[in-house]
């Protein structure tokens, strides 16, 4: 196995063929996405240790979707019983995985209390509201710019991550580095990837609002709810196929082959 040097425009396609594998099984990746969605939910309401719960289950629930997305590419019919799936092979790296994802997340943000005096950790963890001085200063944003600086290069390691673990048998600390190294060697695609995203989630959405806020405010409302609907129910089950593209992509097992 190893990590492709992909050309910039794969981040785009990435895009383009999550939406492709979408469009297979509208239904089974929506069940997918919302149901990893609802389980954190629920696992956030368990008194004192729902904010440790969530975290360590991320990775096994994510290994769940990637799961679905691979037997949908594959004509596979048993998706809808993939949700848990993770939690089956390679459960304890998969775990392992979320105590580290956990630990990473945890020192950025008590990093960035170093610039706020811990407002966004509390507003991250306990719920906390900012007060009224904190959200008039520069502080908080600052806070808030320096946390997703910091947030990149942990969300490099744990891209690839569960999946090198679940799928190849990689070691947690082994498939964090692969992942980075891979997002690294990656980061053209990645660029592209991310301003198409950000594009089509909040540039395009933006301009249509504006030009219909400005031609009619009654109307604007209607709008933002017509676009909100398949942004939630089309886009973000494309997203996570793109997730599961990106990995296909890039990793190929040693004779070349794709990985898959």
């Amino acid at each position: 196995m190893q990590a492709r040097r992909l050309p910039a425009i794969r981040g785009w396609n990435w895009i383009v063929e999550g939406f492709r594998l979408f469009r297979t099984n509208p239904a089974l990746l929506t069940f997918l996405v919302f149901g990893y969605w609802l389980t954190l939910i629920f696992l956030n309401l368990v008194p004192l240790i729902g904010v440790v719960l969530a975290p360590l289950a991320v990775p096994a629930l994510s290994v769940g979707v990637m799961n679905g997305c691979r037997a949908l590419e594959r004509n596979g019919d048993n998706g809808f019983g993939l949700l848990y799936s993770g939690f089956g092979k390679n459960r304890n790296a998969l775990l392992v995985l979320g105590g580290l994802y956990l630990a990473g997340s945890l020192a950025v943000f008590a990093a960035s209390a170093l610039f706020d005096g811990g407002a966004l950790l509390g507003i991250m963890m306990a719920g906390q509201e900012p007060s009224e001085d904190l959200l008039q200063s520069d502080r908080l944003m600052l806070s808030l710019q320096i946390t997703l600086a910091l947030m990149v290069p942990v969300m490099m390691a744990f891209w690839f991550a569960p999946m090198l673990a679940a799928w190849d048998d990689v070691p947690p600390a082994k498939a964090l580095f692969f992942s980075f190294i891979a997002c690294l060697r990656n980061w053209r695609p990645f660029l592209v990837y991310g301003l198409g995203v950000t594009f089509i989630s909040a540039i395009l959405p933006g301009l249509v609002l504006g030009i219909v806020g400005a031609l009619s405010a009654p109307l604007l409302r209607m709008v933002a709810v017509a676009m909100s609907l398949p942004l939630l129910f089309v886009f973000v089950p494309t997203l996570f196929a793109s997730f599961y593209v990106s990995y296909r992509d890039v990793f190929v097992r040693g004779d070349g082959a794709d990985h898959g």
